[in-house]
């Protein structure tokens, strides 16, 4: 980067507040507690909400994680902040994984203590887990996404309208993020090739265990 006279470009930006505790509502218990790793996809998510300015004022996008790929699994954008960004997002993920039994971690923020939230884990057997409030570490993963984002996208875009960044940002997701954007976590893959490669292994394991109770047969 020194010889090519590149600069990293910084991932900081204004602050918005977008975590309001609820409370009067009980959160879930911290079952993530920092610890984000996972051996196999469908394990621990992790979601967040963040904001987008436009020239007709914010937009909002919330997102679902997956930690053993870094995928995102379920999004959805909303021009206000309430409980049904994060549900929809929620249903997104569910919809696209159709999980087993999974951690679903955020922070403290009161769409997703929000009975409407919470109502739909239980229903689809969602384990939920939270982290404090106004710590950033608590949800750490969920962060380092959406510096990337602003970093890669919003901070180099002016947006004339909430339509047009919804479009751009779902493009960014879908046709970079997830299929091509390389992580050095996952050995230099992006998250759909790291979760085929894990497939793919997965496969040939039960390949060979069916043949070696064949031949023991």
């Amino acid at each position: 980067m020194k010889k090519a006279n590149i600069k990293g470009v910084s991932r900081r930006r204004g602050y918005v507040v977008t975590t309001n505790p609820d409370h009067l509502m009980k959160p879930a218990l911290d079952l993530v507690k920092r610890a984000f790793k996972a051996s196999e996809p469908n394990k621990l998510w992790v979601a967040d909400l963040t904001y987008i300015p436009t020239w007709e004022g914010f937009t909002y996008l919330a997102t679902v994680l997956d930690v053993f790929s870094r995928k995102i699994v379920g999004w959805a954008f909303s021009n206000s902040m309430h409980a049904d960004i994060v549900v929809s997002a929620l249903e997104m993920a569910i919809l696209t994984r159709k999980p087993g039994e999974v951690i679903h971690h955020s922070d403290r923020g009161s769409i997703y203590t929000s009975i409407a939230f919470t109502d739909r884990c239980t229903e689809m057997k969602i384990i939920p887990s939270i982290g404090t409030v106004g710590d950033a570490y608590d949800n750490a993963m969920a962060e380092s996404f959406f510096g990337t984002l602003e970093c890669e996208l919003i901070d180099r875009r002016i947006w004339k309208t909430k339509l047009q960044a919804q479009r751009e940002i779902f493009t960014w997701i879908e046709s970079w993020y997830n299929s091509r954007r390389l992580h050095s976590r996952l050995g230099y893959m992006s998250p759909i090739n790291f979760e085929r490669k894990y497939a793919h292994a997965q496969a040939e394991r039960l390949a060979n265990e069916k043949t070696q109770l064949i031949v023991l047969h």
